[in-house]
């Protein structure tokens, strides 16, 4: 809208149907340039309306609704958001929640990503100019509310004081979250048919309902790729039309560059204002909130802070992720904070009411090393992998250093380099692709599962054929490995794989997996391969992301992995792998291995794909570790 032209005015009533101690709720629906309106809750003191400071989340999820993350060590049952939005207000902030455009009572259609930076500035805009806002607003969320936080910072708007980024707010949503490596990350689409399922359209449209309802997406999912009108999301197209954008859209360009979905684009645009990035090893989006971090501290009083938990998607009052446990240590709640309300109302009493809260993040980062338990089973069936809390002045630690391990044609993994020529090969059928086994994953129910588990085919796992066959069994899966490691190695920081490849197709993908090799043991007669981080990359992306360029069969090519950073404790006895192959599916598309444009339809191959191996071109994985006796 232009400055001449004045906001419409906001439709607001009191709820008189809300009840909480020294707390009213006001529904208002406030405006935006387009003319669309946000329904948007404002919780105050009853009878207070004196100017505060202002916290503002923005969902997509229910502005009422309850996260299953909201919960406590000491509570399992999780808050809902009025709930939390109360505990707020009577430490005396405002708080403001409200629904993202086109989900449950708000307005207009919704575009997944793509409307959160006007919408946000015009939210923040308005809460200014309201009697109980003293003109600081200070914002917050999970996911999507970390997302709608950046694409708003980006935009400098007046009156934004602090940040709390939690697990989301895309670096680079094509480098990760959306796509990685070149390769679409599919969890795009069962996020898609569950939110279709919830959007207010579906609720007004029984044809509609029904149709989403007989989605099978276990057969869905195998679609490569979604196009418009004919895929499991016909019935809700506006879905259905952003998956198929954003699957279609391969290459980085334009499209990707927009504030919501590139932050890093736009650091240099953010305001100077204390901000906290959360993540998990275990989250889609912890090399974003790493990224992030190291992004917007130079030059910046701030202050600003990392913390990475072992966690995955917002689980940070339970110690476990998948199949492993981290001990009593892994929490957020007892460890870095009373718990995660009191942890961010004092981060905003300090940094934005200059009040003498508890500095709980007085370190610049705080990360979670996983590491150092018994490898014994635990009462719930986990394995114990324990972990402890360490804090840094930088990351990755400035102690750390680079180290080199070399892949060796017969499986080892060793600091030696190779000293003759070799190479392996496997086939790679697109019509069987190496089954997800845990990982940095978000959304993915019912087809996959987030965390760490031992990496072999179970009943019940998308995409098993034998179960209880271990993936390092299968043809199409390298196993590189060191020897028992005879002391400890801390591993902090970027994992970063340098191959020498060919492939006898157009195009293919490698994949690589870092992996955590337990010895055998009572519990584990079989050892337990333990994943901790992965990567991708579509070979036509080899020379850069703005433009593929086919593979020339037979040629080799030097590329680099580069999977989500990590912080690992490898202990004396076990082993450090990685494991090579083509395919992580249903977390990635599946290459069909003819080198047409994503979005494009065609008919999978076989491709023969090659690791090669001579002085001179060694295959090798990077590290960063810390000094030997690291505490």
């Amino acid at each position: 809208m232009s400055s001449g032209e004045r906001m419409p005015e906001a439709e607001v009533t009191a709820d008189a149907g809300y009840r909480a101690d020294g707390v009213r709720r006001l529904v208002v629906r406030v405006p935006m340039r387009d003319g669309v309106h946000l329904a948007t809750d404002v919780y105050l003191p009853a009878g207070d309306d004196s100017p505060r400071v202002a916290l503002l989340e923005r969902t997509p999820y229910g502005r009422r609704g309850t996260n299953h993350g909201d919960r406590s060590r000491a509570d399992a049952v999780p808050q809902s958001k009025p709930e939390i939005a109360a505990q707020f207000v009577r430490a005396g902030f405002a708080y403001v929640l409200q629904d993202c455009r086109g989900r449950f009572d708000s307005d207009g259609e919704f575009t997944k990503y793509l409307h959160e930076q006007a919408d946000g500035v015009d939210t923040l805009a308005w809460i200014r100019a309201q009697p109980w806002n003293d003109g600081r607003v200070a914002t917050l969320g999970l996911s999507y509310g970390a997302h709608v936080q950046m694409a708003l910072a980006a935009a400098a708007p007046p009156g934004l004081a602090a940040m709390f980024v939690d697990s989301g707010g895309f670096s680079s949503a094509f480098h990760s979250g959306i796509r990685q490596g070149g390769a679409y990350e599919l969890k795009q689409l069962t996020w898609a048919l569950k939110h279709a399922r919830l959007a207010p359209e579906t609720a007004a449209d029984p044809a509609r309902a029904a149709a989403l309802a007989a989605v099978d997406i276990a057969a869905g999912v195998r679609v490569n790729p979604w196009q418009r009108g004919s895929s499991p999301l016909a019935a809700a197209p506006e879905y259905e039309a952003y998956v198929a954008e954003q699957w279609a859209n391969e290459s980085f360009g334009p499209f990707w560059q927009r504030p919501e979905l590139y932050a890093r684009g736009w650091y240099a645009q953010f305001p100077d204002v204390p901000m906290v990035h959360l993540s998990s090893w275990y989250d889609p989006y912890a090399r974003t909130a790493i990224e992030n971090y190291t992004g917007l501290v130079p030059g910046r009083r701030g202050p600003v802070r990392l913390v990475m938990g072992p966690w995955t998607h917002g689980q940070r009052s339970v110690t476990h992720a998948g199949a492993v446990d981290f001990g009593p240590a892994a929490t957020l709640d007892g460890e870095l904070a009373p718990d995660y309300v009191t942890l961010r109302r004092d981060w905003f009493d300090r940094q934005v009411r200059s009040r003498d809260a508890p500095d709980w993040l007085a370190a610049p980062v705080t990360v979670f090393v996983m590491g150092g338990g018994s490898g014994r089973r635990n009462a719930e069936g986990r394995l114990q992998h324990g972990g402890r809390w360490i804090r840094s002045q930088s990351w990755p630690p400035a102690e750390a250093a680079g180290r080199t391990w070399y892949l060796h044609p017969d499986g080892q993994l060793s600091e030696a380099a190779p000293q003759q020529a070799a190479e392996r090969a496997w086939r790679f059928d697109p019509r069987d692709p190496v089954p997800t086994i845990g990982g940095a994953i978000a959304s993915g129910a019912p087809l996959m599962m987030a965390g760490a588990f031992d990496q072999r085919e179970t009943a019940g796992l998308f995409g098993a054929r034998h179960p209880g066959r271990a993936l390092a069994a299968r043809a199409d899966v390298l196993v590189f490995e060191t020897a028992p490691l005879a002391a400890d190695v801390e591993v902090i920081g970027p994992v970063v794989a340098r191959l020498w490849v060919s492939t006898s197709a157009r195009d293919t993908d490698f994949t690589i997996k870092l992996i955590d090799l337990h010895p055998p043991s009572a519990d584990w007669p079989e050892g337990f391969a333990m994943n901790l981080t992965d990567g991708i990359l579509r070979l036509r992306f080899r020379d850069g992301f703005e433009t593929p360029r086919p593979a020339e069969p037979g040629r080799v090519y030097a590329i680099e992995i580069e999977a989500f950073p990590t912080a690992n404790r490898f202990l004396a006895g076990h082993r450090i792998r990685l494991d090579v192959s083509s395919s992580n599916f249903p977390h990635f598309d599946v290459n069909p291995n003819t080198g047409v444009p994503a979005g494009v339809a065609s008919e999978p191959v076989v491709a023969t794909n090659r690791l090669h191996f001579a002085p001179g071109r060694a295959c090798e994985l990077r590290l960063s570790v810390m000094p030997a006796g690291s505490p």
